[in-house]
């Protein structure tokens, strides 16, 4: 059973990197046309050469967390967070919020 491992595990990159392939659009794929990538990993797939080409070269990779300034993004805890106390603050401050919940209560 252990010695079909490595023929299992050369077909799942392959498979994955055949869908990869068919699921990034066309403005995402570099240096080559999508069409020539599918035929790529299709015929070299099998010695793992054209999923590894398309991994490494073919496809735009996003950074994690990528934003619109293109640096990283850092999580704040809520209580560390300026914008999220100054809505509590405003939550505390409007006295007319609290009475129109209380009546639709009832």
């Amino acid at each position: 059973m252990l010695r079909y491992l490595p023929f299992l595990l050369v077909l799942a990159v392959w498979i994955y990197a055949f869908i990869d392939v068919l699921n990034t659009p066309e403005k995402e794929v570099r240096h080559l046309p999508k069409v020539v990538w599918v035929i790529i990993v299709l015929l070299f797939g099998e010695v793992l050469l054209g999923p590894i080409a398309w991994f490494v070269t073919g496809k735009k990779r996003h950074t994690p967390g990528g934003g619109a300034g293109g640096g990283r993004t850092r999580w704040v805890a809520p209580d560390d967070n300026p914008e999220f106390l100054k809505s509590l603050k405003e939550k505390e401050e409007d006295p007319d919020e609290n009475r129109r919940d209380k009546g639709n209560e009832g």
